[in-house]
């Protein structure tokens, strides 16, 4: 984990912008890092933009990005973020490994956002790690690097090794090191300076359109799940979308099975306790109030649905809704 020193000295942050890299994350994760000294009015974090010869970087929108330094010539860094927003950019990974390995000790905290976790995955960084990356690259980092944990989480903390999705996600990760750092009522304060109203945790999944995951060859099976998104607080019957849809059950069941992988009725409960999950977390609505919202006719009954799914109860959720990290990351 990045923690701030007992000789207060500041968190020293330095960012590899890889060719192509994303001017949004690079901004994101910078001006979180900026308030934060702000609001503490004191310099808790120090950050270096860097490339690997010390040019500067052509980002994502096609500005030119000055840098301070060569990732070579840097000083002692407590955390290197490697920001990248595509894979296929033209970069040696033996190059690439070589000068990060340059700055590495066993206290350095690794850092991949957006593509970045390729790369630290094609340097040979990863390895046994957990991580994860843009859900447009999910399937490629899992099959090109089977020894890698990928998951399709807004972010990753695996001791010394830490990925995020990059965009919205680059916000949550990023304050939930100064959580780490500085306390969660610290972070909550610095939040709403963002105006942001909620803190979404790492093990939070990304939001995959349906469209990708299945194409869009299948128009039925793609308005059975809107019905479904449309209908929570009064669920529908698998009879009834199959109506509505205009198919059969079976056929209706069929397309779950071979797209999603799973059949309409756990499809749909998994609609709507992530629903749930996601009042709990950002509403102080009543637990009763959430568990009828999302279509559970008591109390009882949605808890220990909510349980049997996610591995706790509502009420230790929102519990827990003050920490914006993952309670079991680094």
């Amino acid at each position: 984990m990045v923690t701030t020193t007992t000789s207060n000295k500041p968190v020293r942050f330095g960012f590899l912008l890889l060719p192509n890299a994303s001017l949004a994350d690079f901004g994101i994760a910078t001006e979180v890092l900026t308030r934060a000294n702000q609001l503490a009015e004191r310099r808790v974090y120090e950050f270096l933009p860097l490339s690997l010869t010390g040019e500067m970087v052509t980002m994502s929108n096609g500005l030119k990005m000055p840098v301070d330094l060569p990732l070579a010539h840097a000083p002692k860094l407590d955390a290197l973020v490697v920001l990248a927003d595509e894979v296929g950019i033209d970069l040696a990974a033996d190059d690439l490994a070589k000068a990060i390995a340059g700055q590495l000790t066993e206290q350095t905290v690794l850092i991949g956002i957006g593509c970045g976790s390729y790369w630290l995955a094609r340097a040979g960084l990863l390895s046994g790690h957990r991580a994860t990356i843009h859900w447009q690259e999910i399937n490629r980092l899992t099959e090109e690097f089977p020894d890698v944990i990928v998951s399709s989480n807004l972010f990753e903390m695996d001791s010394n090794r830490m990925s995020g999705a990059g965009g919205a996600a680059s916000y949550d990760f990023m304050m939930a090191l100064v959580a780490a750092n500085l306390g969660h009522e610290f972070a909550a304060q610095l939040s709403e300076v963002f105006s942001m109203e909620r803190l979404r945790p790492g093990s939070e999944r990304q939001r995959i359109p349906l469209a990708t995951r299945i194409g869009g060859s299948q128009p039925k099976l793609t308005e059975a799940v809107s019905l479904m998104e449309a209908n929570i607080e009064e669920p529908l019957t698998t009879d009834d979308i199959s109506y509505y849809v205009g198919v059969s059950r079976r056929q209706l069941e069929r397309l779950f099975k071979q797209y999603l992988g799973t059949v309409p009725s756990k499809y749909y409960l998994e609609l709507r306790l992530n629903r749930a999950r996601q009042l709990l977390q950002q509403t102080s609505k009543s637990i009763v109030q959430i568990g009828l919202a999302c279509g559970f006719s008591s109390g009882p009954h949605f808890s220990s649905t909510y349980r049997s799914h996610f591995g706790i109860t509502p009420r230790e959720e929102r519990a827990q809704r003050s920490n914006p990290g993952d309670s079991k990351a680094g």
